[in-house]
């Protein structure tokens, strides 16, 4: 099983739990408000886009959006929410100076779809450091996760980095959590979506972090409008890329430092 904590449980617990399982879950970590604002933002890309993606990974009953904090102005309280970051933190700093988003995404698995290939969220990158997490991802419940709905199924610390291939299906497990709940899991953690076997959809929002100097999973300085990033504050500009990391990686000339200005 994937272990629950409180929301007011400490960074040490949570990261004691994350480092040995490969992942947490942090129950009503927000209010169903929140999520459901969230939700109400992106129905028109729902109704509009949600199918676009749709192939035998993604699935052909379900809806899924990327750049998710070009299309809510609320996901930006998910992204870079206090705790969340902490967590994140945590994991990536003591390997670089800053971290960054690499993806957010936002997906609705309905009735009738299948379990997801299962698989890890880091392998993009072709090489490893041993004891190095490339990412950590952030799955938000926008609704119950239940067995029965497609809670994402996930194998229990394997992110020792087993070979696929091998997990049998008494290795794996499903994250049933209340809406609101945040599960936190390695870049290196082998999971998947669940079969939707209820008569409703149920929805979230995966965001990955990945370290500062890293390649981005999503381009954000062309899929988010300039317009748009200019209007965030500082701090999520800075998650989304707009900062160097150190002195030389990233910079842009005639910007102090490389990085993007601060807020006057």
């Amino acid at each position: 099983m994937i272990k629950t904590l409180d929301k007011n449980s400490s960074i040490d617990e949570i990261m004691l739990t994350l480092n040995d399982d490969g992942a947490v879950i942090i129950a009503n970590l927000v209010s169903d408000n929140v999520v459901d604002k969230i939700s109400k933002e992106l129905r028109p890309y729902y109704d509009t886009q949600g199918t676009k993606f749709q192939d035998d990974f993604n699935g052909y009953t379900t809806l899924r959006l990327y750049t998710v904090p070009g299309k809510s102005r609320a996901s930006l309280g998910l992204l870079a929410h206090e705790k969340v970051m902490e967590i994140i933190g945590a994991v990536l700093l003591p390997h670089c100076e800053n971290f960054q988003v690499g993806s957010s995404t936002a997906i609705e698995i309905y009735p009738g779809e299948k379990d997801q290939e299962l698989h890890r969220d880091d392998d993009d990158y072709p090489k490893r450091i041993p004891g190095v997490e490339w990412q950590v991802s952030v799955l938000w419940a926008f609704d119950d996760f239940t067995k029965e709905n497609g809670a994402t199924r996930l194998v229990p610390n394997s992110h020792d980095l087993r070979n696929i291939e091998n997990v049998r299906e008494d290795d794996i497990v499903q994250a049933v959590m209340p809406k609101g709940s945040a599960l936190i899991y390695m870049g290196a953690t082998i999971h998947g979506g669940g079969a939707n076997k209820s008569n409703l959809p149920r929805g979230c929002m995966i965001s990955t972090y990945s370290l500062g100097w890293l390649k981005q999973e999503e381009n954000h300085f062309l899929s988010i409008p300039r317009e748009v990033v200019d209007s965030y504050p500082d701090h999520i500009r800075r998650l989304l890329g707009y900062q160097s990391h150190g002195k030389s990686l990233g910079t842009y000339p005639g910007v102090p430092g490389g990085v993007w200005p601060e807020d006057d």
